[in-house]
């Protein structure tokens, strides 16, 4: 069976995104195609349950800076579960607020960070919390990551929501949030499989 891969940002404009408040986003495209973080977080128009999730990020190279001032931004799955975004190349042992951890949740397997100022790539396997019809919770969500084709998060159960998320609470459906946390971070190549 071939799932229809939706293209949410392909190099030319900010249709499918908008600020927090519903107003378009503003983040400058590049000529290569690439866009830059700025103006505030970015939230999907498309919505989406389970999925397959694509996304590609270019630090900037911040070496006066340390911990969470070094590249920092953030990939929130149904706009509530971040995916860290962060310069953390050569920590040995990574925490859940270095790269491709789950903030303040869960700590990667290993580092599979980049050096900065190379392109890295995230692939999330995400299945959404299930509820039952009284609206309560009976399956929490569950994550895989792969960064940069290194298995970071093996099939992780999301017991709530990380910080700084869009919405109180867990849902079966969301966005994808691209966080502007005042870093100069830059995007690519964004896009999802339904998996439901």
């Amino acid at each position: 069976m071939a799932f229809e891969k939706i293209v949410l940002f392909d190099g030319k404009n900010l249709d499918g995104w908008t600020k927090r408040n519903g107003e378009p986003a503003e983040w400058p495209i590049g000529e290569d195609g690439a866009m830059t973080v700025g103006h505030g977080d970015i939230v999907s128009k498309e919505t989406y349950k389970d999925a397959h999730i694509h996304v590609e990020f270019w630090l900037p190279n911040m070496p006066e800076e340390s911990g969470q001032g070094k590249a920092n931004s953030g990939v929130y799955v149904h706009g509530v579960y971040e995916v860290q975004v962060l310069d953390s190349y050569g920590i040995e042992n990574p925490e859940s607020w270095d790269c491709s951890g789950i903030y303040q949740q869960y700590k990667p397997l290993t580092n599979a960070n980049l050096p900065a100022e190379t392109w890295q790539t995230y692939d999330i396997y995400f299945v959404a919390p299930k509820y039952n019809e009284a609206g309560e919770v009976i399956e929490d969500g569950r994550m895989t990551v792969i960064f940069n084709g290194i298995c970071v998060h093996n099939n992780i159960v999301l017991y709530r929501n990380t910080p700084g998320g869009i919405k109180d609470g867990r849902h079966a459906e969301g966005p994808l949030l691209l966080q502007d946390h005042g870093n100069r971070v830059r995007f690519r190549n964004v896009w999802i499989e339904k998996l439901n």
